[in-house]
């Protein structure tokens, strides 16, 4: 026997004090403070840094915790006190003095109020660092100085009757109080007449004594190191190119309200903008929206009596191909004010409802006047939002009046040909192109259809843009089972028959629905469809609309429905249910409960889609003359239900230009 050697024997005993269990010290009850289990099983050592890293964040957060509690005490323990005025200036601060735009649009509109003609803005770090705004209104006296900026303080009203109907841009006496709150400020003012200005200096809200100075008639109003005292606040400012652009905005929407006056806006040394005053608001509608505008702009006018008070609305709004992705694209001006209001955006987005692809917002400008003591302009201290006495008549207003503007239009989008540059090294492709054709000439390419059509009267019913070329229209060609494409005496138009047909559809069935609901088939067997939970709870809420449409459902289980009754529209044209409920069903459970005929109209969007021909559809001489007839009798041809056009036109300048013709 052999016995083993004592590195052996060392070894051996190594391993078995190895395999042993042996009590573990838990990370746990060590960062708690407590002695470890015995017997307590090891975990991974990996699993160690994480327990303590994971301990520590809970102990930080349970001290957070604790610190909001012990907060929650005191507050709760401390005596009701009447709050320091800086303190009150500064929480007046953060509903009036958002961003620097904010502080533009406050001292822009106390220099629209004290008559200027002309406004200029100088920007500094995108305002963080520095405002300037300069007027030739008719000046502060000095004695006033300090009453400018103390907290509600104002010239602009003096009764409670006279907050009922507001006619000044400014009236809570509370902006240059709040400004002054949070920047430092310095006012020099000269009142026209006077030979000497005085200025006054406020920082963090307190004022030093009014002093002489030197200024031209007028108010220059300085705003430094906005929200210097509360630097929670600046931290939330975004980048000196955001504020930048947002304080442009801000300019612009003031300046397209006050044609009459001058506005200019120099930002580090260089001019951002420089609107000369006139007496034409069309043109100050065109320098505020610039060239990209171009000639698709529409005049909207309208005036009414309301309640026995006279309306009056102006604007101007862009062609549906110029809308924007942004709300703001839409600017509104009440009485002089800008205004960001729901019901007005709601209406002009209403009336381009089919012209313009969802999400979407039209371009333009809108200017409504109307009495005072039927809107109240009284809601949020920054005074962008107001409420209308009588909202659903001013709503109908703009919807009626944009809506005309867009029917009066041709609004058949322009197709521009690129003029391509020629080189005699062009005409050397001819050859590759003629051998590539032979060898495909065994995989022809869909031929093109090319048919006679007669010329289509005007129709009485027509309320579109007519397509006058129509009328003297010769030959049409069908290309590839998808456009027509029309000669006219103006040049070109490409037409996409799925997406007129669709509009075709859509307007039908509107017309259909608004005298009764559609006509239905009942089924000999109700067919059952496979919908999502949401869709078949959906059919439930939604019972008076499907009525509406033609379709009836009933609950078939928890995902499924039994159909009952079907539209004739649709199962004439081969759309079985199962193709179309699941859908419509979700659409209706996505949209929710809300406005039923902005539903309706999602609906019937839907039913004409599915309808409509498709595209890759031969259609016969007779079917291509009746679509082209129809464009003529609906509403709103010139796009489908999505806003997407129906139609391109190209002109005979055009297709000369390109060609080196002209």
């Amino acid at each position: 026997m052999v016995r083993a050697s004592g590195n052996q024997r060392s070894t051996s005993a190594s391993r078995r004090s190895r395999c042993a269990p042996q009590p573990w010290t838990s990370p746990i009850a060590t960062v708690a403070g407590r002695p470890p289990r015995a017997g307590a099983r090891p975990a991974p050592e990996s699993s160690w840094p994480v327990l303590g890293e994971t301990m520590t964040a809970v102990s930080h957060r349970a001290q957070a915790r604790a610190s909001r509690l012990g907060g929650l005490r005191r507050i709760l323990t401390m005596p009701i006190r009447i709050l320091d005025r800086r303190l009150v200036d500064q929480i007046a601060a953060g509903e009036v003095v958002e961003r620097p735009a904010s502080v533009v649009k406050e001292l822009v509109e106390n220099a629209l109020d004290a008559g200027a003609t002309r406004v200029v803005v100088t920007v500094e770090g995108g305002g963080a660092d520095r405002i300037t705004v300069a007027d030739d209104g008719s000046g502060i006296p000095a004695e006033e100085l300090p009453l400018a900026v103390a907290s509600h303080a104002t010239s602009k009203i003096c009764r409670v009757e006279d907050l009922a109907a507001i006619g000044t841009m400014g009236f809570r006496g509370e902006a240059l109080a709040s400004i002054a709150s949070v920047a430092r400020v310095s006012i020099t003012s000269r009142v026209r007449g006077s030979d000497a200005a005085a200025r006054i200096e406020v920082e963090g809200g307190e004022a030093r004594d009014v002093a002489p100075a030197a200024g031209a008639p007028g108010t220059a109003v300085e705003v430094r190191q906005l929200f210097f005292n509360v630097p929670a606040r600046r931290k939330f400012l975004r980048s000196a190119a955001t504020e930048l652009g947002r304080i442009e905005e801000t300019i612009e929407a003031l300046a397209l309200c006050r044609p009459g006056v001058a506005f200019r806006l120099e930002a580090e040394g260089r001019m951002r903008l420089d609107l000369a005053s006139t007496a034409d608001p069309a043109r100050r509608v065109r320098d505020v929206l610039g060239a990209a505008s171009g000639d698709g702009m529409l005049t909207v006018q309208a005036d009414v009596d309301l309640g026995g008070s006279p309306v009056a609305l102006w604007g101007m709004v862009g062609m549906p191909s110029l809308a924007r992705g942004a709300s703001r694209a839409m600017r509104f001006s009440l009485n002089g004010r800008a205004v960001l209001d729901r019901t007005l955006l709601h209406a002009a987005k209403e009336a381009y409802r089919g012209l313009m692809e969802p999400g979407r917002t039209p371009l333009g400008f809108l200017a409504i006047e109307i009495d005072p003591a039927l809107v109240d302009v009284n809601v949020h201290p920054a005074k962008t939002e107001v409420r209308f006495r009588q909202q659903q008549s001013v709503h109908g207003l703009v919807l009626r009046a944009v809506r005309e503007s867009l029917r009066a239009a041709d609004l058949v989008p322009a197709f521009e040909l690129a003029r391509p540059a020629v080189h005699a090294s062009d005409f050397s492709e001819f050859a590759a192109l003629a051998t590539a054709q032979a060898a495909g000439a065994a995989h022809p390419a869909p031929p093109v259809v090319l048919v006679e059509t007669r010329a289509p009267a005007a129709a009485a019913t027509a309320t579109d843009a007519p397509l006058h070329a129509n009328r003297t229209a010769r030959r049409v060609m069908q290309v590839h089972g998808s456009y027509l494409v029309v000669e006219d005496r103006d040049g070109i138009l490409v037409v996409d028959q799925h997406a007129l047909h669709e509009r075709a559809m859509f307007e039908t069935l509107s017309a259909r629905i608004a005298a009764a609901p559609l006509e239905s088939q009942p089924m000999l067997v109700p067919v059952p469809v496979e919908v999502d939970a949401r869709a078949a709870e959906a059919a439930e809420e939604a019972r008076p609309l499907l009525g509406r449409l033609g379709i009836e459902v009933v609950p078939g289980g928890p995902r499924s429905v039994l159909v009952h009754a079907y539209p004739t529209f649709l199962s004439s044209r081969g759309v079985e249910p199962a193709d179309f409920v699941p859908g419509l069903l979700s659409r209706i459970a996505e949209d929710g409960p809300g406005d039923m005929e902005s539903a309706l109209s999602d609906v019937l969007d839907m039913m004409a889609c599915k309808a409509a021909v498709k595209a890759g559809d031969r259609l016969s001489a007779a079917e291509i003359d009746g679509l082209l007839d129809l464009r003529e009798r609906i509403e709103r041809s010139s796009s489908c239900p999505h806003g997407r056009p129906t139609s391109l036109r190209i002109s005979m300048r055009d297709l000369e230009r390109s060609f080196g013709r002209a």
